[in-house]
């Protein structure tokens, strides 16, 4: 992708497998990243923290999170906010899609 590009086709971004199952599709602003995941039933999110705040919005499907040792089923409508260094961790019930917006930048995503 050219990193001068302003309109983009979420589609023309090609998937990267973060954890087993999770496919996700990053795009990378000046501050944020935002990715677009699609997430097949059953993969494991292992508990982890990392500095970045991270807002996860589930657009379709039940996704089990837990923050901070509260758990909870998420589903299609739904938002949680994650701060930094928070351990979180998670489970899909169903085939889902999310989309996490992340500050600052998750290089380890480029």
């Amino acid at each position: 992708m050219d990193q001068n590009q302003r309109f983009l086709r979420v589609s023309d971004i090609p998937a990267k497998e973060i954890v087993k199952g999770f496919f996700g599709r990053m795009i990378h602003a000046e501050s944020v990243t935002i990715a677009h995941f699609f997430i097949e039933k059953g993969s494991v999110l292992p508990e982890h923290h990392h500095i970045h705040e991270q807002v996860t919005n589930v657009l379709e499907g039940e996704l089990e999170l837990t923050v901070g040792g509260e758990t909870h089923v998420c589903k299609a409508g739904e938002v949680v906010v994650i701060p930094s260094n928070v351990p979180h961790s998670g489970r899909a019930l169903t085939d889902c899609r999310v989309l996490d917006v992340f500050q600052p930048v998750r290089e380890d995503y480029r």
